[in-house]
C-alpha cells in the first residue's frame, strides 16, 4: 500500500469540498483531494447545473411551440416543432464535461493533489482509499468531510425501473409521455415544469397543504397559475402510495381520503435529501451528530480536533454556495488565518416559472422577532423591462423595521429573478436601510428597478404605482 502525507485532506470534491481545496492550495497549505466520481459533486454532475440546462431547453421549446400555436404576441410564427432529448441531454453533459475540466484545472493550478477513489478512515488523521491501482494511505494533520447528500428513498417506492430519482430524471433519452412527481418541493417543481413544457403529462403529489412549502403562499401562488396553465395536475395534502399491482400507475391517497391511480411512464421522487455518512467509515471516529447530520460549530469544527465539516453533511440550508463559503472559511482557517461564520443571510433561489429568491427574513419570520414592521410590494407588472420581457407576473418585496428601517429580508417573484439574488444578499450583509435602497441609482429600464421601487413603496412614497 502507498503512503502519503499531507497537511489538510479534504473528502468530496463538490462544490464545498474543490473550493476548500481550491483556497487552500492558494494560501500554500499542502493540500490533497479525494473524490470518487468526477470533481463538481451532486450540483455540477447530476443537480444544479443540468437540472438548469435542462430548463433552460424546456423553455426555448416551449416559446417555440407557443409560436406554432400562433400564440406568440411578438408576431412571430414557424410549424411543426420537435425536441431531440437524446441530443439536449448531450448538450447539457458538454456543460458538464467542460466545468468538470474547469474544475480539474483548477485545482491543479492551485497545486492540490487529487487522488480518485472511495475514502474510508482508519482513525482521526489516517484515511485509506480505493483507487484502481491500489489502496492508497493518506496521513493528513487535518481532514475536512465534504460528503454531501443523497435523494431521499421511500421504503414504498425504491429507486430503480419506473422509479427514478433526480439523478435519473437528467438522464432520460427520451420524453416520457406521463410523469409523477412525489413532492412538491423546489427540486420536483423544477423538473416537473421543464418536462410539461416538453410535452409530458405532469402530476404533482405534494402531501402539505400547498407547493413549496417552504415559501410563503403569496410567493408561491404565481408558481401554482404557471403550473396550471401548463396543464400540470397539482394534488395538494395527498399522499403517495405505492405502485399499482402491473407497475403503470402510481397509487395516490388524496386529500378527501380517497385512492387515485395516476397514470405514469416514470416516478419521479423528490421528498428531499439526506446526509452522505454511509460508507466514510465514520463509525471509526467519534463525532457528535444531530439527527443524520454531522454537528459542527461556527467555524466548521466537529468534536474532534483536526476534523472539519461541511456543506449538506451538516445539515440545513442544504445548498451549493453555503458549503463555498463554509470551504472558503475552512481553508483560511487551517493556513492560520483568522475567520468565522459570520454570514447574516444565505440566498435561497428556486428555477421554477417564475423563479423564486428568499433572503432574509419573511413577514411571518420578521413578525416572531416583536419587532414593528415595514413591508413594501412593487409588482413586475408596473416594471418597463418586465414588460418588454413578457415578464410582468410577481414582484419585489422588501421587509423592514419600522423604527430604523433596518431589512431584514427581501422576496421576489418573477422571471430571471435569480439574478437579483446578489443585490438582495448584499444589501442585508451590508446592513442596508431602506433610504440606502431607495438612494441608490438604479439603471433603466432594468427589473432591478423593481427593488428600489419595493423599497420606496416601504417608505411610503413608491413613483410608478
Amino acid at each position: 500500500m502507498k503512503e502519503i502525507s499531507c497537511k489538510l485532506l479534504v473528502i468530496g470534491a463538490g462544490p464545498g469540498g474543490y473550493v476548500c481545496a481550491i483556497r487552500a492550495g492558494q494560501l500554500g497549505v499542502d493540500t490533497v483531494i479525494v473524490e470518487a466520481a468526477k470533481p463538481g459533486g451532486t450540483c455540477l454532475n447530476v443537480g444544479c447545473i443540468p437540472s438548469k440546462a435542462l430548463i433552460h431547453a424546456a423553455d426555448e421549446y416551449a416559446k417555440i411551440v407557443e409560436m406554432a400555436a400562433g400564440h406568440d404576441p411578438l408576431g412571430i410564427s414557424l410549424s411543426s416543432p420537435a425536441v431531440d432529448l437524446k441530443k439536449t441531454m448531450a448538450w447539457k453533459d458538454g456543460i458538464v464535461g467542460r466545468l468538470n475540466t474547469g474544475v480539474a484545472g483548477l485545482l491543479k493550478k492551485a497545486k492540490v493533489k487529487s487522488i480518485q477513489g472511495w475514502a474510508k478512515f482508519r482513525d482521526g488523521q489516517t484515511v485509506e482509499v480505493e483507487t484502481e491501482t491500489g489502496t492508497q494511505i493518506i496521513r493528513a494533520d487535518t481532514i475536512v468531510i465534504a460528503t454531501g447528500s443523497l435523494p431521499v428513498e421511500l421504503p414504498f417506492l425504491p429507486f430503480g425501473g419506473k422509479v427514478i430519482s433526480s439523478t435519473g430524471a437528467l438522464a432520460l433519452k427520451t420524453v416520457p409521455d406521463t410523469l409523477a412527481v412525489v413532492g412538491g418541493g423546489y427540486i420536483g417543481l423544477e423538473l416537473g415544469t421543464a418536462f410539461a413544457k416538453l410535452g409530458t403529462t405532469v402530476t404533482i403529489i405534494e402531501a402539505q397543504p400547498h407547493i413549496l412549502p417552504l415559501y410563503d403562499s403569496d410567493l408561491t401562488k404565481p408558481v401554482a397559475k404557471r403550473l396550471e396553465a401548463l396543464g400540470v395536475t397539482v394534488l395538494t395534502g395527498a399522499k403517495a402510495k405505492g405502485l399499482s399491482t402491473n407497475g403503470d400507475a402510481l397509487l395516490v391517497q388524496t386529500a378527501d381520503g380517497t385512492e387515485q391511480k395516476i397514470a405514469a411512464d416514470h416516478v419521479l421522487v423528490t421528498v428531499g435529501r439526506k446526509p452522505a455518512t454511509e460508507g466514510w467509515g465514520l463509525e471509526e471516529i467519534d463525532l457528535d451528530r444531530f439527527g443524520a447530520f454531522i454537528r459542527v460549530d461556527d467555524q466548521c469544527r466537529t468534536s474532534m480536533r483536526g476534523i472539519y465539516a461541511i456543506g449538506d453533511v451538516t445539515g440545513e440550508p442544504m445548498l451549493a454556495h453555503r458549503a463555498m463559503a463554509q470551504g472558503e472559511m475552512v481553508a483560511e482557517l487551517v493556513a492560520g488565518n483568522r475567520r468565522s461564520w459570520d454570514k447574516r443571510v444565505i440566498p435561497a433561489v428556486c428555477f421554477t416559472d417564475p423563479e423564486l429568491v428568499s433572503v432574509g427574513l419573511s413577514p411571518d419570520e420578521a413578525a416572531n422577532t416583536g419587532a414593528e414592521l415595514k413591508i413594501g410590494q412593487f409588482p413586475f407588472s408596473a416594471n418597463a423591462r418586465a414588460m418588454t420581457l413578457q415578464g410582468e407576473t410577481g414582484f419585489v418585496r422588501v421587509v423592514a423595521r419600522a423604527d430604523n428601517h433596518l431589512v431584514l429580508g427581501i422576496q421576489a417573484v418573477g422571471s430571471g429573478v435569480s439574478e437579483l439574488s446578489a443585490a438582495f444578499a448584499l444589501a442585508i450583509e451590508m446592513s442596508a436601510r431602506l433610504e440606502d435602497i431607495a438612494g441608490t441609482v438604479h439603471a433603466h429600464p432594468t427589473q432591478s428597478e423593481g427593488f428600489q421601487e419595493a423599497a420606496l413603496k416601504t417608505l411610503g412614497h413608491a413613483l410608478h404605482i
